[in-house]
């Protein structure tokens, strides 16, 4: 039930708004194999903006399928932001439930990269916790642990910014297993995870960092510690 017109407004709204200097650039920073059309941002997302509003999708199996043809079938990695950006359009919120969680785990898998992953976690996965919490909450324990990096950075990650509504213990547990992991993308995560939970509960975190003063890498420690001082 893929709706080809929404794809290919999407496509074709990307192409027109290409910036052919500035796609080897971005190629470049994002270390990306797939090329760019060389699209910013906020480009992109005009083009979402005015592709979803005139080409409305009927029902979870077209969105869902929709989304998926973007994601693999793209052949410039704007169309793959384009394809998050359609996950969490507010036209269908109402299909954000466990349903969409094997597609969101293709996103996190088959994109493994930063730019994928985290928009993925933080704004599609965390919200899922609240609302989902006896779903989410044992697949992200599985994830912390498997062998798959991003996997567990999105576990580490997904509670991002949800503030006094953080589940500290399923924190607690997703970080646990990595703390010996040396890789850069796992100990930033886990320094962002705290740090972000320190806006609302400095004393809590503190409370952490100095538990595993010995466990917690420097780069984790300071993350953690950035807005709220040891």
């Amino acid at each position: 039930m893929v709706d080809h017109d929404l794809v290919a407004a999407i496509r074709a709204g990307l192409a027109a708004a290409a910036d052919p200097d500035r796609a080897p650039r971005m190629q470049a920073y994002m270390k990306s194999s797939m090329p760019y059309r060389g699209v910013a941002s906020a480009g992109v997302g005009a083009v979402c903006r005015a592709a979803f509003a005139a080409h409305p999708l009927a029902g979870f199996d077209s969105w869902h399928a929709t989304c998926l043809e973007l994601w693999r079938g793209a052949a410039f990695r704007e169309e793959r932001y384009a394809a998050i950006a359609l996950t969490g359009d507010r036209r269908y919120r109402e299909h954000q439930g466990p349903a969409a969680l094997p597609m969101y785990e293709e996103f996190i898998v088959d994109g493994a990269w930063w730019d994928h992953v985290d928009e993925v976690a933080v704004n599609r996965i965390g919200p899922l916790l609240l609302t989902h919490r006896g779903t989410l909450r044992p697949m992200l324990l599985t994830w912390s642990s498997v062998p798959d990096m991003w996997r567990r950075r999105a576990s580490i990650i997904a509670q991002v910014g949800l503030k006094r509504a953080v589940d500290t213990d399923l924190l607690r547990a997703c970080i646990d297993p990595n703390l010996a992991d040396r890789e850069f993308f796992i100990r930033k995560a886990i320094g962002w995870a705290l740090r972000s939970y320190a806006w609302a509960e400095p004393v809590w975190v503190r409370s952490y960092v100095g538990e595993n003063e010995a466990r917690l890498s420097g780069l984790s420690r300071r993350e953690a510690l950035k807005n709220i001082g040891a």
